[in-house]
């Protein structure tokens, strides 16, 4: 193996890892497979490292999604099982080994940037604040998912000369980590505005940049909704409140200056052309895949099917004997009782055309909703309902012009057509009683309202966001069947524990947060 896998799979903090794509389009050149490598070639193999967990991926959807996230946030029905709240050792070692493989693609490119004069370090500075952005966006995640992690002197054999000794890497303080993303990603805001790039790493930039084809105003609107989702995340931890009130003040206030996600052509995806191409998605895999895990929950189905919600025909599809009726899976029914439903065809599933067989569905990193929905939050907790109620209903119209958006993608026609959606459906919609801002009346019930819509947005399509944030605000709220068979697990976790790997090869590291080390430890920001 080449060097910068070799340097993933010796990663001290991550356990032994393997390689995953045997190539990348010729556009996006591999650094592991030359024998040298450019910070142009590093930057771009970076960013691939790690497609497998940003599009939508077999062993991603079928091996780690499907019966944690998807399950703790009830966006699929399920039928209850003895055991069924505690994630599979495969899945937390597959999702931590994939992080650190790129996280050691991000260390190797800081390594071969250091590497350059003054000079092109100034000129090419603009890799160094992109790469940076989206590496704060996946280690987000990670941490949302464990608490601390090792981060700061993780993935750094390289650097280190091929030491082993000196690179077992130590474990970050979660919220230490928070405060160095947030500092950083505050630097770059500014930075952004000042920064020059001459013609020729611009044109070279683009064709690498395949998130933003090296567009700096969409990596600015990256940067600043990006500090809104860790600036909410962290909101009600008191050390940090300060700091979120001022910063949020600030990014919505000052638009021209700190540009966000604000509509959908500012959505930050990576789109998928050509199928032939690593760029791809493959979110259907037959009987192998989805099967019938597809079905739709109760909840989810009965919160739209009540406010006449213009998404639902978008999103699912009633099931085959079913009619034109939508159904979903109630979960408060023992496996037994629920086995036949699922089986007779009347429950609804996710919609194939616009989901489970569209094969360009993009990489999801932040969404216009997904921001308006944050921001929604923070203008009603700021006093201004007003400018909440504003953002709250802009957010449901993002939601539902995505979707259908998303179905215009597909090269699957399997579900049948689908009837357009208007401006007066959306309007009756964001007016129906259940919906409705102004019969809501308290900022408790409007933050509920706040929280179905984001719920409803995140969907299948962002699972990790939408178990954060409902650890976070404990919105909506849901009811599991109690699993008495799990005296460790008898309902949902609140974090992932470690892989076994880290007892193993990160031994000494692991003592120092081996007490946290449990399913039912809380992430600092899940104050609730």
């Amino acid at each position: 193996m080449k060097k910068i896998f070799l340097i993933a799979a010796l990663l001290i903090a991550t356990g032994i890892t393997s390689c995953k794509k045997s190539q990348l389009a010729d556009a996006y050149v591999n650094p592991a497979t030359a024998h040298s490598t450019t910070l142009e070639k590093q930057y771009a193999g970076f960013l691939s490292s790690d497609l497998d967990y940003v599009m939508y991926r077999y062993w991603n959807y079928f091996v780690i999604l499907q019966s944690t996230a998807l399950h703790y946030t009830q966006a699929v029905g399920w039928q209850n099982a003895p055991g069924q709240y505690i994630p599979g050792a495969a899945s937390i070692t597959d999702r931590w080994n994939n992080f650190y493989t790129f996280l050691a693609q991000y260390k190797e490119f800081l390594h071969v940037y250091s590497q350059l004069t003054a000079t092109e370090q100034k000129n090419k500075r603009v890799y160094l604040i992109t790469a940076t952005i989206h590496f704060y966006d996946q280690t987000q995640k990670v941490v949302d998912l464990h608490g601390d992690i090792p981060w700061s002197e993780a993935g750094l054999l390289s650097t280190n000369g091929g030491n082993y000794s000196k690179s077992y890497a130590k474990y970050d303080d979660a919220a230490s980590i928070y405060t160095k993303m947030l500092d950083d990603l505050k630097g770059y805001a500014d930075e952004l505005n000042t920064i020059s790039i001459s013609p020729a790493v611009s044109s070279v930039i683009a064709t690498q940049d395949f998130i933003n084809n090296g567009d700096l105003t969409k990596w600015k609107k990256y940067c600043n909704s990006l500090r809104i989702k860790l600036l909410t995340r962290v909101s009600g931890v008191s050390s940090f409140q300060s700091r979120v009130s001022t910063e949020i003040a600030q990014i919505a206030s000052t638009p021209a200056t700190y540009p966000i996600v604000s509509s959908n052509d500012d959505n930050i995806l990576v789109k998928v052309y050509d199928l032939n191409t690593p760029i791809s998605s493959d979110f259907y895999s037959g009987i192998i895949g989805w099967g019938d895990n597809d079905v739709a929950s109760k909840k989810m189905i009965d919160i739209m099917n009540t406010n006449g919600d213009p998404r639902l025909r978008a999103m699912f599809q009633p099931g085959a004997k079913a009619g034109n009726t939508y159904a979903g899976l109630d979960q408060s029914l023992i496996g037994s009782d629920q086995q036949p439903l699922i089986a007779g065809g009347t429950l609804s599933r996710y919609n194939f055309s616009t989901l489970s067989k569209n094969r360009f569905l993009p990489g999801i990193l932040i969404t216009s909703a997904e921001v308006s929905f944050l921001l929604a939050e923070y203008y009603l907790n700021a006093g201004n309902d007003a400018a909440a109620r504003t953002a709250y209903e802009n957010g449901i119209s993002q939601s539902v012009d995505f979707y259908y958006w998303l179905r215009t993608l597909s090269n699957d026609s399997s579900a049948g057509p689908l009837a357009p959606t208007s401006t007066s459906e959306k309007n009756t919609y964001i007016t129906s009683n259940g919906i409705n801002w102004l019969n809501a009346a308290t900022t408790a019930d409007k933050l509920k309202l706040i929280a179905i819509q984001k719920w409803t947005n995140y969907s299948i399509l962002q699972p990790l966001e939408s178990w954060a944030e409902y650890r976070r605000t404990k919105l909506p709220a849901f009811s599991f069947v109690n699993d008495p068979s799990s005296s460790v697990l008898p309902q949902p976790p609140t974090r992932w524990i470690y892989p076994t790997s880290e007892q193993t090869y990160n031994t000494a590291n692991y003592q120092a947060v081996k007490a946290k080390d449990s399913f039912t430890t809380k992430v600092f920001w899940d104050v609730k």
